[in-house]
């Protein structure tokens, strides 16, 4: 067999096309205004995609929002608007929201679009074709917040602190629920069952975290029962009608789970595309509160239309403020707009990111934000570069790949510690990010960072840069180089949270746009090749004191 040359070999691997990713985020419920919660799952959502670029991928990243269903044509009847009015001042509002948060979708998507329509009917026709829908009475309790029926198990009696009044509430939601009886249309999910569990016991990885996953297999071993998939037209007229059947509007959530098919151009067949690009998805981002419809109706109805289920689920928690439930009655709401405009938007995303839970709920505090930014961004990152690339001690960032060689084989025992820190830290930060722990990872990086800090401290470059020895010279440079080459591997490892700043800390190293992916994030691979621009002292300035 030829065997190619490096040259050949890294051209063919240029040219091979990238592996395809799929992230999305939920799309959000226009009855409200954006809160923290909102622009947590979008940085969430986005970090997962701007790390999947950063390791080579070709990533589609969607979002966009939900606009159908009772609880809508309720509010925009109060508003005295038009449904469609009234949602698209709200869309506008989370297209907002996307845009601050420097979000990098590549779709947004909302379901009053037609072509979202036309992918509803398509998917409902197959259900049908397949068998997988009829029609039966239903009866249950109904919460016109959650748009969902409750079996008996799932409610219960209890005085509404609100109003004083006893009623029936739904326990995992906490909305009041009414009983209703109607003739619909029902989706047989109770026959998915030993489908669903047989995906998720053979899939580790299909729900994350292991607290949600244990959640999932709990709701299915106690059982499923048909899943009603209609409401009457004469209660529910905003919304797409069953196909052949304009008395029935298909349910809100069934309507809203197949936009992650919309965005990738489904129906494949019916519009010529020849087949999907991206689907299934590789990470659903979602809040805790929607687990239910994500992992158990959304993979059962993909089963049922012979679609392959998402290949993992990233369940988050929630905020809470002052360790409550943020709620407008007790004006704990943190706007994300206001801590953008306050704290700048990298640090805002760094908080987010660092604090926010994954298994268990983080608390928001403007206060915590700024101990953050003050004791990790600034103390942290931004002195460890700012006083090491000072023109007093004179850094030789020419110099640095010859060190970073030589520290490879032969390495001084005041700086082993540091040194192997720096070797192992992208693969551990890598395996938490593959998990979607983003928190965890970038705890090691500023844990190395505190190292490489504490590593100045101890060998003092301040006062080699004094001396005329050509040994303390080099060991000048040795020192400067394990400070900045901590700042470098942070730097890139930061960008899928942190883009616009870690790019500028890269601009200050010198490190040029063809070195800042994943690979590159090895301990002295980054001083190759020449710098397009010169370093610029003042990388403290990238955060101004507060």
């Amino acid at each position: 067999m030829r065997r190619l040359s490096a040259a050949s070999a890294a051209s063919a691997a240029a040219a091979a096309p990238a592996e395809k990713f799929y992230v999305t985020q939920p799309i959000f419920y226009v009855n409200s205004a954006p809160h923290i919660g909102h622009f947590y799952t979008v940085v969430l959502a986005d970090t997962v995609a701007r790390y999947a670029r950063l390791r080579g991928r070709d990533v589609k990243l969607s979002g966009g929002t939900d606009e159908h269903g009772l609880k809508i044509q309720q509010a925009a009847e109060r508003a005295g608007e038009a449904p469609l009015a009234f949602c698209t001042r709200f869309s506008d509002r989370f297209r907002d929201l996307a845009r601050a948060a420097n979000a990098s979708n590549t779709d947004f998507v909302r379901t009053s679009d037609r072509r979202h329509h036309a992918a509803v009917a398509r998917f409902w026709r197959e259900l049908v074709d397949r068998g997988h829908i009829y029609k039966g009475e239903h009866a249950g309790w109904y919460a016109v917040s959650d748009e969902a029926f409750y079996t008996a198990g799932q409610v219960e009696e209890r005085t509404d602190p609100a109003t004083g009044r006893r009623g029936m509430f739904a326990i995992e939601s906490g909305q009041p629920v009414e009983w209703v009886s109607e003739v619909n249309y029902k989706f047989r999910l109770s026959a998915f069952r030993d489908r669903l569990v047989a995906w998720i016991e053979g899939d580790p990885a299909a729900i994350h975290p292991e607290v949600r996953r244990n959640e999932v297999l709990a709701w299915l071993r106690a059982g499923l029962e048909d899943l009603s998939v209609s409401r009457p037209r004469s209660r529910l007229q905003w919304g797409i009608p069953v196909p052949g059947d304009d008395q029935h509007t298909i349910y809100v959530w069934v309507d809203a789970l197949v936009n992650y098919l919309t965005v990738d151009g489904y129906p494949w067949a019916d519009g010529g595309s020849g087949g999907p690009r991206f689907f299934p998805p590789d990470v659903q981002v979602v809040g805790k509160d929607i687990l239910r419809f994500h992992a158990v109706y959304w993979p059962a109805l993909l089963m049922a239309a012979g679609l392959p289920p998402p290949r993992r689920i990233l369940a988050h928690a929630h905020w809470t403020m002052g360790a409550h439930k943020m709620s407008k009655s007790r004006g704990n709401v943190a706007d994300p707009f206001d801590a953008i405009a306050q704290f700048g938007l990298d640090p805002v995303r760094y908080f987010i990111v660092r604090n926010g839970g994954i298994a268990d709920d983080g608390d928001y505090s403007p206060a915590e934000v700024l101990v953050r930014y003050r004791k990790d961004l600034v103390g942290q990152l931004a002195n460890l570069a700012s006083r090491c690339l000072s023109d007093r001690l004179g850094p030789d960032l020419d110099a640095f790949a010859a060190i970073g060689a030589e520290q490879q084989q032969n390495v001084a025992p005041a700086d082993s510690a540091l040194r192997d820190a720096l070797v192992a830290l992208p693969a551990r930060a890598a395996a938490c990010f593959d998990q979607g722990e983003f928190g965890r990872g970038l705890g090691l990086v500023f844990d190395v960072l505190a190292a490489a800090n504490r590593h100045v401290s101890e060998n003092e470059p301040w006062v080699l840069a004094k001396s005329a020895d050509p040994q303390s010279r080099a060991r000048l440079q040795v020192v400067l180089f394990y400070s900045l080459e901590s700042v470098r591997l942070a730097a890139i490892m930061l960008q899928p949270v942190m883009p616009d700043k870690a790019a500028q800390l890269l601009d200050h190293l010198g490190v040029g746009p063809a070195e800042r992916q994943w690979s590159h994030a090895r301990f002295g691979a980054g001083w190759q090749a020449p710098r397009l621009t010169p370093p610029r002292p003042g990388a403290a300035q990238l955060f101004p004191k507060l």
